[in-house]
């Protein structure tokens, strides 16, 4: 049966990626958040399920209050109906450190991951097996809706700053990367396994900065680059997440060579025009 899913928030780069990729191979519904809140239950019953791909800057920048939480309001709304939701967390839950696992040490340092990991909590709670939380590392792409403004991430810091001859000297550090692309797949596989509870998202790999970095600028044809060296707050932020327990599950690779060829595919695009 094709799955009929409710994607709230679009204008983002993970919205805008997964309703691209989704509306393929399943019925998709965009909506903003405040429409679906108002939405009746025996609409909202139509469908398979909800994935909040939308926040806002209170939830995000400041102490936890309810009233900010999309999530939850989500869950509430949802919880009497045959309906699963995916909620899109973060892997600043976690302690800093190398091979993460769904049950390491839990640290968010900032209101935002501390925020996420109530909300986590409390999601359980309500939908238990109806909910499935997403820990995910950085995401590499572009959003598809363009001149959108409302979310910055790392490529968008990085073409900010090339386009002033500025590259962060990212010597030692690493993160865990992975391709939108790969993110939209393991989405639509977790769905099509009817997956529940926590998941890590992500390659599962040690990746340098300085390696990613020169694959997003392999179609740069300016020559005067500074160099600038990154604080030691970033440098100390380097980790990598375990993703055993979801390639377990969907049975599929991502390998350190699909993070490249799509990062150089990103690179041609970024500098077409400039």
């Amino acid at each position: 049966m094709k799955k009929r899913i409710i994607v709230i928030g679009k204008r983002g780069l993970l919205g805008s990626n997964l309703s691209s990729y989704l509306k393929k191979k399943k019925f998709i519904l965009n909506l903003d958040y405040k429409i679906f809140i108002k939405k009746k239950l025996n609409f909202i019953s139509n469908f398979d399920y909800i994935i909040n791909c939308t926040s806002n800057q209170n939830y995000i920048e400041n102490k936890y209050l309810e009233k900010n939480d999309f999530d939850l309001a989500i869950a509430n709304k949802i919880k009497n109906l045959d309906i699963k939701m995916i909620m899109l967390s973060s892997r600043k839950v976690y302690k800093n450190g190398t091979n993460l696992k769904e049950s390491s040490v839990l640290k968010p340092k900032s209101n935002y991951s501390r925020n996420k990991l109530r909300t986590e909590k409390a999601l359980l709670k309500i939908l238990k097996k109806k909910i499935l939380i997403l820990r995910i590392s950085n995401v590499i792409g572009l959003n598809t809706k363009k001149n959108n403004k409302l979310h910055r991430v790392f490529i968008d810091v990085f073409f900010e700053n090339i386009k002033k001859g500025i590259i962060f000297n990212n010597k030692n550090s690493y993160k865990d990367f992975i391709p939108v692309n790969k993110f939209c797949e393991i989405v639509e596989k977790l769905i099509t396994f009817n997956a529940y509870g926590i998941y890590n998202v992500s390659l599962g790999k040690k990746i340098f900065l300085k390696e990613i970095v020169s694959w997003l600028n392999l179609y740069n044809n300016k020559k005067n680059i500074k160099y600038v060296n990154l604080s030691k707050k970033y440098q100390s932020d380097s980790f990598t997440l375990n993703n055993d327990k979801l390639m377990n599950t969907i049975k599929i690779k991502i390998t350190t060579q699909d993070l490249k060829k799509y990062c150089v595919k990103l690179s041609k695009e970024l500098f077409k025009n400039h």
